[in-house]
């Protein structure tokens, strides 16, 4: 069960870990799933991390910061208010198996709940920030648009490009309001 290769370190874990949650669920972030998903001993694992609670708390902020970097990169990708709220759409509509995955750890786990919570406020403040740019200061829009977004996920097995153009729709909706 050994490694031959280098040793492992807290980054490959948690990777291991992230591919472990989108693929299997909540149940496969234990040191001994993972330590067979990496083909080493789990005392690899001990040495990085205190317990899988600290592992999970890692792994949720090691999510948390790469939520928010990608939404920060669509936002900042487009000068236009119009085009950064399409984008940003767009982008919340189009969810990785990772993000899915923490959504729906987050029903029954206190700590990936608290990070949704925080990653939501955020990206709920980018499209409150765009909308009041173009001029829609009404809040209740944002969060129609977002809760729209995020729902599309778990409509079927659409095509990435489906719920892109289905929200994209929406967001011309509300535009059409103003």
């Amino acid at each position: 069960m050994a490694r031959i290769s280098s040793r492992l370190g807290p980054g490959d874990w948690l990777k291991a870990g992230a591919k472990a949650l989108a693929s299997a669920g909540p149940d496969a972030l234990k040191a001994e799933p993972l330590a067979v998903r990496l083909k080493v001993s789990k005392g690899s694992f001990y040495w990085h991390f205190r317990d899988v609670p600290a592992f999970q708390k890692s792994l949720l902020q090691e999510w948390e910061v790469n939520a928010l970097t990608h939404s920060e990169d669509v936002r900042d990708a487009d000068d236009a208010p119009v085009a950064q709220l399409r984008s940003l759409a767009q982008a919340f509509a189009t969810l990785d198996k990772l993000e899915i995955a923490v959504r729906s750890w987050a029903q029954a786990h206190k700590g990936a709940r608290r990070s949704v919570e925080r990653i939501d406020a955020s990206r709920l403040g980018f499209l409150q920030n765009a909308l009041t740019e173009i001029g829609i200061a009404n809040p209740e829009m944002a969060r129609i648009i977002y809760a729209a977004a995020i729902g599309m996920n778990g409509i079927g097995k659409q095509a990435p490009s489906d719920n892109a153009a289905a929200i994209g729709s929406l967001v011309d909706l509300v535009l059409a309001l103003r």
